[in-house]
């Protein structure tokens, strides 16, 4: 079949269009999964991941997508880089069996029901033999896209396009020194945080958090929160979901986490609506997804300026509760501390845990760690890496879903977007000069205003770094966030 060169990208867009909403099914399908979906229905979400992704393969390697693209005539920058996404992912995804594919959605789909009982009930041994069927199926999919290449790099790129192991591997390296200093220096100073201490109720919790997610611009009409074991935001567009979990004796748990993820859907609900159920109608990169969540979460959210207002509203839901000032609050809120768990990791820390995983994962997809050494190597490492040694699986090895779903490769874009972030608060504080004030009254719309039109709103238009270096004035490097990182905690431990 001959198509013409007038009728090209518009085919194809249309075809893609049909491509993107069905994906956003697959979406849809996995956020019900995660909240309201029976436990009994789990194998059966399995067969209907696999059947969907198999419908989202066959369309995504068509091979009329081919003679379209090499046929279509971009008229701007936009169709270029729909055509550049389009382009990546056929030759991506023609790499890869119809049969694995399919495979890869129904195991993983499983497996996350499975990590969740063997995570409730401490039990390694439950979640290993999935666990090494997810690693075998990725590492087998790493080897087709990679064609001779690294396994691992291959599994980078579909998160973080343009990056490699090599260079995450030297980002880190230059920033483990200052960290572990810092770190040092921080837990050594007599000038400790008092911790939070008492019971706050589930509803009133829940109650504060919708304020906090309106605060930071989610749009309710496009949205909606759940309860998850493990928060996370799901779909784009008109239909961007976010989740979170409540403990009564933790609520920064619950509201950062939601603070977090809504840093991810206002991304997604602040792109273009022209990019809409299109390639540009998403984050770009996980990387500069995290950019996003992170400084909602806490260059904004965990600022002196804004948690002074959350002093405010804890005292009016919930009463005294042992904090006496909101300076005192400042410091409570970003206590350093030793810890078992990543989502709950202070700034000072949090990219140490990165860096763990980041290693692990590395080791397991090259062959140079088995499964079942998974847990004690994660136990040696933890110890030496943070001085406390792992007292449960739930606290240890199984405490992310990350790994029971395949997402190897994710891990160091959660650092990379620390990285972003700290970028964005410099461009951002001098480009607003009354930001704290703003901060102060509870409002965080002249920060997210000012990320919406330098970041979200073009969607994948730019390649991930070039959305940063856009947004930012100059090329992102891990300065900013070292030098933000320790001037705020040097002045809060009085270093």
């Amino acid at each position: 079949m001959t198509i013409a060169n007038d009728r090209a990208y518009d085919d194809l867009m249309a075809f893609q269009r049909e491509t993107e909403a069905l994906a956003q099914i697959s979406g849809r399908l996995g956020w019900d999964q995660e909240t309201m979906m029976p436990r009994g229905a789990a194998e059966q979400r399995g067969e209907e991941m696999s059947a969907i992704e198999g419908v989202l393969h066959a369309r995504r390697t068509d091979p009329r997508i081919a003679e379209w693209l090499d046929r279509a005539k971009p008229a701007d920058a936009v169709a270029q880089a729909q055509l550049r996404h389009i382009r990546r992912s056929y030759n991506r995804m023609t790499k890869v069996p119809a049969a694995l594919a399919q495979e890869i959605a129904r195991v993983t789909s499983v497996a996350q029901g499975i990590w969740a009982e063997a995570r409730a009930a401490n039990d390694v041994a439950a979640f290993l033999p999935t666990l090494a069927d997810v690693i075998r199926l990725r590492r087998e999919e790493a080897a087709a896209l990679a064609q001779g290449g690294d396994l691992y790099d291959a599994l980078v790129d579909d998160y973080e396009p343009g990056a490699t192991a090599a260079s995450i591997g030297a980002i880190f390296d230059r920033m483990r020194p200052r960290l572990v200093a810092l770190r040092a220096a921080v837990l050594a100073s007599p000038h400790q945080p008092a911790a939070l201490d008492g019971s706050f109720g589930a509803d009133a919790q829940l109650r504060l958090t919708r304020d906090l997610a309106s605060a930071f611009g989610y749009d309710w009409s496009r949205g909606r929160l759940d309860i998850a074991v493990h928060p996370f935001s799901s779909g784009s567009g008109n239909d961007v979901r976010i989740t979170t979990r409540v403990a009564e004796s933790d609520p920064f748990n619950c509201f950062y986490s939601t603070i977090h993820e809504v840093g991810h859907a206002a991304y997604e609900q602040g792109i273009d609506p022209d990019y809409r159920l299109t390639p540009l109608g998403q984050g770009v990169s996980m990387g500069v997804h995290e950019s996003q969540s992170r400084i909602y979460e806490n260059q904004l959210g965990r600022s002196r300026a804004f948690t002074g207002w959350l002093f405010g509203q804890m005292q009016e839901r919930f009463g005294a509760f042992g904090i006496s000032s909101p300076e005192e609050f400042y410091r409570t809120v970003n206590r350093v501390q030793p810890g078992y768990i990543r989502t709950e990791a202070d700034e000072v820390q949090y990219n140490l845990h990165i860096m763990m995983r980041f290693d692990l994962e590395r080791a397991l997809i090259k062959g140079d760690l088995a499964v079942q050494d998974l847990e004690a190597a994660w136990n040696d490492r933890f110890l030496a890496d943070f001085g406390v040694a792992v007292d449960r699986p739930s606290n240890g090895m199984l405490q992310d879903v990350h790994w029971s779903v395949g997402l190897f490769g994710y891990f160091p874009t959660y650092a990379l977007g620390n990285v972003f972030a700290g970028c964005l608060l410099k461009a951002l504080k001098a480009d607003v000069p009354d930001l704290d004030a703003r901060l102060a009254q509870g409002d965080a719309s002249p920060a997210t205003g000012w990320l919406r039109e330098k970041l979200q709103r073009h969607g994948g238009l730019r390649l991930p770094v070039e959305t940063i270096t856009q947004a930012c004035g100059f090329a992102p490097d891990e300065g900013p966030l070292l030098d933000y990182l320790e001037a705020k905690f040097g002045e809060i431990y009085r270093l």
